[in-house]
């Protein structure tokens, strides 16, 4: 079959740019938002965005994008962080001052600098960019943090690896596309179907009682909740958007009556998407 294009942000060597592998074929993109426009003008036919990290919690930022957007979660995929500490030819730990990488990456790896103190952080927009910009400077007194594909692509030797402080450092992607796209998701590994789960948003009145009344409408159907986080609802003050994800296809009918109930009383209610998983 002919790849198809998945959007991504960040440069090759991200592990974004990982996940996108699993799907089709990776087109980079600046920021998140150009990811989601590309989606929904359809010069792509699927993009991957980061959701969640075990050790850094949500990327809010992305949660927020997939409510202002016509888009649609089709599948979810984890990937493993594997962050190395890369140089350029003959430069050593020793002899270096700056790591730059990602602001998330640099917070999952705070034991380098406890241990190397002549090692300070520095922000970049990317882990696989930090890679890029070291490669391109050619200074030996800096490091990147970046993934080993993103060593490889730009001629870095690896210095250590495993750096993360935790090991079961892990992040989940969604694959979206476009609400109205009714092709059938194509992918390069196979989508594991047997355990959908569903992804949806919902505000509820200013009442007491309002959220128990929402989980209600799952527990007495026995529908399992793997995740519930709160958000602050952009279009009103202190009142506040709730993300689920359960166990369930949005069309199960013991689903499509929860979802029902729970439209009775919440002010809205969205379906993200309900999706099965890529595998590695």
């Amino acid at each position: 079959m002919t790849n198809v294009m998945i959007a991504y942000q960040g440069e090759p060597g991200a592990y974004s740019e990982i996940a996108a592998l699993r799907i089709g074929e990776p087109k980079p993109f600046e920021s998140f938002e150009e990811v989601f426009a590309a989606v929904e003008n359809l010069e792509v036919a699927y993009a991957v965005i980061p959701i969640e990290n075990s050790l850094g919690g949500s990327i809010h930022q992305n949660y927020d994008l997939l409510l202002q957007h016509p888009v649609t979660i089709v599948a979810e995929t984890f990937v493993k962080v594997k962050h190395c500490l890369l140089g350029i030819h003959g430069s050593t730990i020793k002899d270096a001052h700056k790591v730059l990488s990602h602001p998330q990456a640099l917070a999952q790896c705070r034991n380098l600098f406890t241990t190397h103190k002549n090692l300070k952080p520095e922000v970049a927009y990317d882990t696989a960019g930090s890679a890029k910009i070291i490669a391109a400077e050619k200074d030996p007194t800096k490091l990147a943090i970046a993934s080993k594909r993103a060593g490889e692509l730009y001629g870095l030797e690896i210095l250590q690896d495993n750096l993360a402080d935790e090991e079961w450092n892990i992040t989940r992607f969604f694959c979206i596309s476009h609400s109205e796209s009714t092709e059938p998701l194509q992918l390069k590994a196979k989508l594991d179907t047997s355990h959908h789960k569903t992804s949806i948003a919902f505000t509820l009145p200013n009442e007491q009682g309002s959220l128990f009344k929402a989980l209600a409408t799952f527990a007495m159907r026995e529908i399992d909740l793997t995740k519930i986080e709160s958000r602050p609802f952009r279009k009103k003050a202190f009142e506040y958007l709730f993300y689920v994800d359960f166990i369930g296809h949005q069309h199960d009918p013991n689903i499509h009556n929860a979802l029902n109930h729970l439209k009775e009383f919440a002010t809205m209610v969205k379906v993200l998407g309900s999706y099965g998983v890529v595998a590695e």
